[in-house]
């Protein structure tokens, strides 16, 4: 079971309002409910400004109900105001009712509420959209400069920036978020479809420039979550028949020309050599994996050569991490 609380708040007390929490949170929502093929993946609760009025109260029986209960995985997304207040060196969720020195949900306490859960929760992925946000995990007074990272087993925490920074918006939209939706729609999984909280990370981290706002990703866990499967790179069937193609992570694939219909400027050179089309159908599918890093022209700079004048293709460290798993009958 995958259960998410996703809220979005806009419409804070002049002048502070905000422009993009609330379609991010809409489009969060959205994409979270399904994989990419439309079968179901969280159920989701979602909490905007735009439907109500998200006060302290709200969000914090919100949240709490979230981690009620038996789950595999939990997530929190939280667009809008964050805040640290340096003379209690506590950090906030700032609700459309906060004021100095309740400014909403206090950091600390989510984090306690995450931490509590494992193993019930066996998961727990806390995404956070608002300045600041980078405080979630601390716990003061312990540690150089006072802080250190405290997170249970099983949680994993990403925020749009460190501890003192600020989260951007940018047409209609925080820039942190239109990242994750641009992830989680693929751009973030691996050759399986596959897309985890550190694909996550890494797809933002290296998106956003030296000069930008620069996220940040804590994480206490085991093994590695998917939030969202989309279709698979490379087809499932292709992936185990590399253990047939591949005897071992260091075989050489031996191509020739029947391997490729599109013979080019050599064509005339080749008519004794027929076309054979169980060939062209590996070599398709060798060709897919090339084109995701999974083999390789072990003579030849290009696959077409290597069929044309007889080369072969070798695994790459990826080819035979995926080859080894076909092995193991774990795809």
């Amino acid at each position: 079971m995958k259960k998410a609380l996703v809220i979005g708040i806009d419409d804070y007390p002049a002048p502070n309002q905000l422009g993009g929490c609330v379609n991010d949170a809409v489009e969060l929502a959205a994409m979270l409910e399904t994989n990419g093929d439309g079968s179901p993946n969280f159920d989701v609760r979602r909490i905007t400004s735009r439907d109500e009025t998200v006060t302290a109260k709200l969000l914090t029986d919100a949240v709490k109900d979230l981690f009620t209960g038996d789950a595999d995985t939990v997530l929190l997304y939280f667009a809008g105001h964050g805040i640290m207040d340096e003379e209690t060196n506590s950090g906030f969720l700032v609700t459309q009712d906060g004021e100095d020195p309740a400014w909403g949900v206090n950091l600390s306490t989510v984090i306690q509420l995450a931490n509590k859960a494992h193993p019930r929760i066996k998961s727990t992925v806390i995404l956070l959209d608002s300045c600041q946000s980078g405080f979630a995990g601390e716990v003061s007074g312990l540690g150089e400069g006072g802080q250190v990272s405290h997170i249970g087993n099983g949680v994993t925490i990403l925020t749009a920036c460190h501890r003192k920074g600020f989260a951007a918006e940018s047409n209609g939209h925080g820039k942190f978020t239109d990242i994750l939706l641009d992830g989680l729609g693929g751009a973030a999984s691996d050759v399986l479809g596959r897309v985890t909280p550190a694909a996550l990370y890494a797809h933002v981290d290296q998106t956003l420039g030296a000069w930008e706002q620069r996220p940040i990703y804590k994480a206490n866990v085991q093994t590695f979550i998917t939030l969202r499967e989309v279709n698979p790179k490379v087809p499932k069937e292709t992936l185990r028949r590399l253990a047939t193609y591949f005897p071992s992570d260091a075989h050489i694939f031996k191509l020739d020309p029947s391997y490729e219909p599109d013979r080019g400027e050599e064509a005339a050179n080749l008519t004794h050599i027929p076309v054979d089309e169980d060939h062209v159908r590996i070599y398709r599918e060798l060709q897919n994996c090339n084109r995701y890093g999974l083999v390789v022209p072990s003579e030849h700079e290009h696959m077409w050569h290597s069929a044309v004048f007889s080369g072969g293709v070798r695994l790459t460290a990826t080819g035979a991490h995926y080859r080894r798993l076909a092995v193991k009958k774990k795809i």
